[in-house]
Order: structure tokens, then C-alpha cells, then sequence
């Protein structure tokens, strides 16, 4: 059974190359924040799942679910005041897990009408200075200083 509030359980997805450009999302409802792929979790659904449906919704590319990184780690926010009419009352808090997907070059996306207005792809450290959410920010700076570290 279907609920009309969405879950306050989400997935933020990376999506990078493997020299750390990432890939940023212009929201289409407020032109100038950038972020990376997100999307709540859907009944029946798993979070690997979720962020699997997310990236192809959102982009047009299509992982298998063992492309995407589960990396163990969630963030808790406050809902901004406008987006909470979309959740049960009383509800001010999400959940977001954090996924990655890394493909092997940037290219062009299909993004999905009315969610976002444009793309492009950013070193990691631009890319971080880029995105208006903490959460996002600090999981590129985590990707950009891992991945920087074992080379």
C-alpha cells in the first residue's frame, strides 16, 4: 500500500569518474544549488535499490545494483521548511544514505524534466565548494581525500 507522504529516508549518490570528477545536478526548482543525485527511499524498496533507481531517473545512466557503493554511512537533517508539506505532519527530520557510483568518464546525461535544470562535471574539490548541502560537501571531500590518498 502506497502512503501520498514521501518517507524521510533518502539516498545521496555520488557519481564520479575514477580522476574524481563529479557529476552535479542543477535543481530545477531553485536555479543556482547544485548537488549530486538524491531521492527518497519508495515502499518495497531497498536503499541499494533506491539509489540504482535514482541515478537512472535522474540521469538516464543505468547501473547494476552491484556498481553502487553502499558506504555504510547515514546523515541526519533537518527537512527545510518548504519541502515539509511533502511529509506526514510532524515530520522534520531525514535519514540519508550515502552510495557511489563511479563510471568510467564523464559524458553527457538525460536529465529527468522538472527535477533538474542542467549538469556538469566538476573536479571534486570545485565540485565540493559547489554543492549547497552539508551532507553532499562532506561526502565529496570524504570520496576526494580517500581515493586522492591511494593513488
Amino acid at each position: 500500500m502506497s502512503t501520498a507522504f514521501k518517507k524521510p529516508v533518502s539516498v545521496l549518490v555520488l557519481i564520479h569518474t575514477p580522476e574524481l570528477e563529479i557529476l552535479l545536478l542543477e535543481r530545477a526548482s531553485h536555479p543556482g544549488y547544485w548537488q549530486s543525485v538524491t531521492g527518497s527511499q519508495e515502499e518495497g524498496e531497498d536503499l541499494v535499490e533506491t539509489a540504482t533507481r535514482e541515478v537512472e531517473e535522474e540521469t538516464g545512466i543505468v547501473a547494476a545494483t552491484e556498481d553502487i557503493l553502499d558506504w555504510r554511512l547515514s546523515n541526519r537533517f533537518e527537512i527545510f521548511q518548504e519541502w515539509r508539506f511533502r511529509y506526514a505532519p510532524g515530520v522534520s527530520h531525514n535519514t540519508e544514505h550515502v552510495y557511489s557510483l563511479c563510471i568510467p568518464s564523464a559524458g553527457p546525461v538525460r536529465l529527468a524534466p522538472g527535477e533538474h535544470l542542467s549538469w556538469r562535471w566538476l573536479p571534486w574539490k570545485q565540485a565540493a565548494r559547489a554543492v549547497f548541502s552539508w551532507t553532499n560537501r562532506d561526502a565529496i571531500l570524504m570520496l576526494g581525500e580517500t581515493v586522492s590518498g591511494k593513488r
